[in-house]
């Protein structure tokens, strides 16, 4: 079993170093939750039969340019897609095990693959 999505490069106003106002980041948490729900669900998500117990979560950011970024920063960023995911699946998000990849390649606009296995399975 696994679950993939392809998801927009996360809002700047979400990495933990943003100095933005509180309702600007309510707004942006917000959008980016019911982003990555909408676009697992279209994936077929909600007919995925899961697995008991732990899964790995995937993460292979592709940034939208050459600027240093780090992967504690990028899985901060990634909280609230995370929910989503997890809200589009109808479980609880402490069942992912994540693994954040910060990759080399960029691409247009940047996007985040994700990918879901039983907890222990390798890519």
């Amino acid at each position: 079993m696994m679950l993939s999505v392809t998801l927009p490069w996360p809002d700047r106003l979400l990495h933990p170093n943003a100095r933005t106002h509180w309702g600007r980041k309510a707004r942006a948490t917000k959008a980016a939750r019911e982003e990555a729900m909408a676009l697992a669900l279209q994936a077929g998500w909600r007919r995925a039969q899961l697995p008991d117990g732990r899964l790995d979560l995937w993460l292979d950011f592709y940034p939208p340019d050459r600027r240093r970024r780090d992967d504690d920063g990028m899985l901060a960023s990634f909280k609230a897609a995370r929910d989503g995911l997890a809200q589009a699946l109808g479980i609880d998000d402490s069942r992912f095990y994540s693994h954040p990849r910060l990759q080399d390649e960029v691409r247009p606009g940047g996007v985040v693959i994700v990918r879901i296995t039983p907890a222990g399975d390798e890519l």
